[in-house]
Order: structure tokens, then C-alpha cells, then sequence
């Protein structure tokens, strides 16, 4: 149970993407540390050397003279020292007398000097220096390296700043990318495309909404070739119908037309009198053939009331009624039982409708002459349940529409069995199946 909620919650998209954040942090930090680090160790063993400072402190002796003598600046001349201090703020320069410092300026400020007979160690060797009033001894203050420290600092953090934003962008962009490409995969169905397959990599929540969006489609192209079938079927079912219907209605209304003469012999008049009301009856048969089919596919789902059931006393029941109901018009019926006991689920008042429209049809379409088989087998996990007959050759029977065939497959569908149909030669078999359960 904490193993499948771990990996429910590391394929969540928001902890991958705390992840990547944690990563260009981390990352971010390890690039700052090791800029500023390498930029501190150069700055503290090269720039701070002994002859890169003595180069730079001679550099500044060299400026710091062509001014003293450009300008005549005497040695207390702070201000004009001042001056050239503020155009090299990381320079400061000491200014001794023979007794004491005579000025301390740096960054354009003159520092109080106070006594201080023995020159100040900080600042390294004394440089002797003439001014306009005499020779001094001056010493060099040189803190550039402060500024060098600063610029490793900034450069560091830009390129932490450009590792954090390289690292979330190609994130970023990963998440983009996959977005973009959904949002195209969907334009192209809602234009009309629904064959092209929706690309559903990865575990987070975006490879989640691509595999529903997948699974739409493939709904509504299921849901559209059944809707496409079932035009087709029912167009298929009302040009036969229409074709069946106008058939006994060109009859029935010639016949009733001659029933309008008066003339018409009293043998004539019954003789068409009954031809009439076989045709009037044959209409009534196929209407409500259409009416039972409508009944059970004008339905999403049929109202089903599962039992389950003991298969022998329910096959017992109805297929005792349809032997009884097909001996009684005339037919040779042979039973041949299934072995052993199990149990069925289904729903009997459904059942027995299939078993009517099979029985129906045997009264309409089979040969008397010949004997109607009903045979039950239990084999592999499946109770079926067989009819075979042969089938009349009557010049002025009705053809079939097979609707009532229809009715009886969508009926055993719901049920989870199966229904077919078929005829071979001058023989029609109809075999049904239920899934069945051993009895405890």
C-alpha cells in the first residue's frame, strides 16, 4: 500500500516539478560555490601575489608622480591628493614626514593622521616621492582586490542565475512541448480526424489526460460506427418491411375491392372474404414482429432481472411449453437433454421471449413433414440450447425479415450469452448459449 502510493505520488506532476526546482537549486548552488571559490583562490594566489602587487604598486607610483609634477602638488596638499584619490577609489596614500604622517588620503578623503613616527606596516614599502615643496616618503595602499572579489561574486551569481534558468527552461520546455502537441493531437479530432491515435508517454497528468483523450476517441468512433450499423440496419429492416407490408396490402385491398361488388356469387364472396383476413392476419404478424423488435433495440440497455436459476427445471418449463405449442400445430418434435446439473443467470421472462420468436418463426417458416429437433448440451462452461428444422417450400409463404432474429441476439447479449442463426441447404438451426455455474 506505501509502495503503490509512492509511485502514485512520484509520477504526480507537481512533485516532478518540485523535483526539477530542487535540482536547479541545487545545481545553481553548486555553480556559485564553485565560481566564487575558483574566483577567490585566483584573486588570494595571483592577482594578491608578491609581484602582481608590487607591479600594480608601481604602476601607481608611476600615475601618482606624473600628477604630483603635472600639478606642482605640495605635500600637504591634501585636497589636490584627495582629488586623485577619488578617480582611483581602491588606491589610499600616505604621505610620512620625518616625525609623523603627514596625511592619510584615500578615496577622495583625508583621514586624520595623528602621530606616527614609525611608518604603518600595513601598507608595505616607502616610496620616495617629490613634491612641489620638497622629497617625501610615501607608502601605497592598494585594496583592489575588494573590487576583484565583488566581480567574482556577481559572476558567480549570473552564472548560478543561468543554470537554474537553463535547467527550469528545458523543464519547461519538456512540459510545453508535450502540451502543445496534446493540444494539436485534440485540434485534429474536433476537425473531423478521428483515426489519428493520441501519443500518451509517461505516468503524470498530462500522459493521464492524453490517454482519456485517446479513450474518447476511440469511444466516439465505436460510439459512430455503431450508430452508422444500426442506420443501416434499421434501413436495411424498413425496406423489407416496406417490401413485406405492401405485398399483403395490395392483396387484402384487391380483395376487398371485389368484396365491394354486389353481383359476386356467395362462394366467390367467402372465398375472398377469407383470403382477406389471411392477409389482414399476415400484416398483423409482421407488426408485431416490428413492434417487438422496436421493444428491444429502441432500448440502450434492456431492464434485465438476473436469477440464477437451475438450468434442467427452467429448460424443463420452457421448452415443454414450445413442445406442447409446436405439437399442437402439427409438428414431430424430438428432445434430446443435456448430462449432468448446473446453473444459469438469466432473466426468465426474456428468455422465454427468445424462445417464442424461435417458436414463432419454426410455425411460419418449417416444414411439418419434417420433425423439429430441441437439443440442450452443457460442454466447457456454456449451456446451449438448439433448434433445427427444415425449412417449408411454399410458393405463398412470407419472406423472412429476420427481425425477430434480431431481437433475439440483442436479448441474449445483455444476458452475456450469445445467439446465432442460420440456414444450410434446406435445414435451419438457431442455437443459443448461457455461461453457466456448477451447482453446490
Amino acid at each position: 500500500m506505501i509502495k503503490k502510493l509512492f509511485r502514485r505520488i512520484s509520477r504526480s506532476l507537481n512533485v516532478k516539478m518540485l523535483f526539477w526546482q530542487l535540482l536547479a537549486l541545487t545545481v545553481a548552488a553548486l555553480v556559485f560555490l564553485g565560481v566564487s571559490s575558483a574566483g577567490r583562490y585566483a584573486v588570494e594566489n595571483i592577482y594578491m601575489s608578491a609581484e602582481s602587487v608590487a607591479s600594480r604598486k608601481a604602476s601607481i607610483y608611476s600615475q601618482f608622480s606624473s600628477y604630483v609634477t603635472a600639478n606642482l602638488v605640495s605635500g600637504n596638499d591634501t585636497a589636490a591628493i584627495a582629488r586623485w584619490t577619488r578617480q582611483h577609489s581602491y588606491v589610499t596614500i600616505v604621505i610620512y614626514t620625518d616625525e609623523s604622517v603627514a596625511a592619510r588620503v584615500s578615496g577622495g578623503r583625508v583621514a586624520n593622521p595623528g602621530p606616527s613616527p614609525v611608518p604603518d606596516s600595513q601598507y608595505g614599502k616607502l616610496y620616495p616621492m617629490r613634491f612641489a615643496d620638497g622629497v617625501y616618503q610615501i607608502a601605497i595602499g592598494d585594496t583592489s582586490e575588494n573590487r576583484e572579489l565583488a566581480v567574482n561574486t556577481v559572476l558567480a551569481l549570473i552564472l548560478a542565475s543561468i543554470a537554474y534558468v537553463a535547467i527550469q527552461t528545458h523543464y519547461t520546455g519538456r512540459l510545453t512541448r508535450r502540451i502543445v502537441s496534446l493540444s494539436r493531437e485534440a485540434a485534429e479530432i474536433s476537425a473531423g480526424d478521428l483515426e489519428s491515435p493520441i501519443a500518451a508517454k509517461g505516468s503524470d497528468e498530462i500522459a493521464a489526460l492524453a490517454r482519456d483523450v485517446d479513450t474518447m476517441r476511440r469511444s466516439v468512433i465505436e460510439r459512430m460506427g455503431n450508430e452508422r450499423r444500426a442506420w443501416e440496419a434499421n434501413s436495411e429492416l424498413i425496406t423489407a418491411i416496406s417490401h413485406d407490408i405492401r405485398t399483403p396490402m395490395t392483396s387484402l385491398i384487391g380483395y376487398l375491392g371485389l368484396l365491394k361488388e354486389r353481383n359476386l356469387p356467395e362462394e366467390q364472396r367467402s372465398q375472398f372474404t377469407a383470403s382477406a383476413y389471411d392477409k389482414a392476419m399476415e400484416l398483423k404478424s409482421l407488426t408485431d414482429e416490428l413492434f417487438r423488435y422496436f421493444l428491444v433495440f429502441g432500448r440502450a440497455d434492456l431492464e434485465l432481472n438476473m436469477e440464477k436459476l437451475d438450468a434442467r427445471l427452467l429448460l424443463e418449463q420452457l421448452l415443454g411449453e414450445a413442445e406442447f405449442d409446436l405439437r399442437d400445430s402439427g409438428f414431430e418434435v424430438q428432445r434430446i437433454e443435456f448430462e449432468g446439473e448446473c446453473s444459469v443467470s438469466a432473466d426468465p421472462m426474456y428468455l422465454k421471449r427468445v424462445l417464442d420468436n424461435l417458436i414463432s418463426n419454426i410455425k411460419k417458416y418449417a416444414d411439418p413433414a419434417k420433425p423439429v429437433v430441441m437439443q440442450t448440451e452443457h460442454r466447457d462452461g456454456t449451456l446451449y440450447i438448439r433448434f433445427s428444422n427444415a425449412v417449408a417450400r411454399r410458393m405463398d409463404r412470407v419472406e423472412s425479415t429476420k427481425i425477430g432474429l434480431r431481437t433475439c441476439e440483442k436479448i441474449m447479449a445483455h444476458m452475456n450469452g450469445s445467439f446465432r442463426a442460420g440456414a444450410e441447404g434446406s435445414g435451419f438451426t438457431a442455437e443459443l448459449s448461457l455461461p453457466v455455474q456448477e451447482l453446490i
